[in-house]
């Protein structure tokens, strides 16, 4: 006989019941947690992010080209230049253009190319009215006949072609010092006049 306040036996097993039930579902929910924290980290760890890399635009212009630099510029010679570099820049490398340099002559804006010969022309000279050489061009320059080193003026040496008034004024040093000049080939006894200078000389100068 059951008590009275005794549960009874279907309580028992609905209570029962339940209480499987509650376990059942509590395993279930911590597995799926778990499942899904593995899942999250293997798919972190897995995956391979790919890195971005910010490339400055001036990096990649670091290539260096070679131009020839010739003509009216007061160093001529080979060069070696940054990639993108203009024709006023190489002209400028090069001494910066001589005042008989025509420099309207050229695209001073234009790129450089590797192997490429900037070459500045000079200004036709200027016949005066009485036929001569013009009163602004040196004697000789202007008439287009050699200048004589043993007898040039600082003025005229600087009209010349790869000629400052820096190096003017030791050609006329060394003329004085060595009581003057015997040939053109001793122009590269002058400090600042190397082979290239003097190949370009030869036909502007004689001794």
């Amino acid at each position: 006989m059951v008590g009275v306040g005794s549960p009874t036996r279907s309580q028992l097993i609905g209570a029962l019941a339940i209480g499987v039930l509650i376990v059942v579902l509590g395993a279930m929910w911590a597995r799926g947690g778990g499942a899904a924290d593995a899942g999250a980290g293997t798919g972190a760890a897995g995956r391979s992010v790919p890195t971005t890399v910010a490339v400055d635009d001036g990096a990649r212009r670091t290539a260096t080209i070679v131009v020839h630099v010739a003509g009216a510029v007061r160093r001529p010679g080979v060069y070696r230049m940054r990639e993108g570099t203009r024709v006023d820049a190489a002209i400028r490398r090069a001494g910066g253009p001589t005042r008989r340099a025509n420099l309207d002559a050229l695209n001073l804006a234009a790129e450089l190319g590797d192997g490429r010969q900037v070459l500045v022309p000079a200004r036709a000279p200027v016949a005066a009215a009485g036929g001569g050489a013009s009163a602004a061009t040196p004697a000789g320059a202007g008439a287009g006949l050699p200048v004589n080193l043993n007898s040039a003026t600082v003025e005229e040496l600087d009209a010349l072609d790869g000629i400052g008034p820096t190096t003017a004024q030791k050609i006329i040093d060394y003329r004085e010092a060595h009581g003057g000049f015997s040939s053109v080939d001793e122009l590269d006894q002058v400090d600042g006049i190397g082979p290239a200078r003097l190949a370009a000389l030869r036909e502007q100068v004689t001794a």
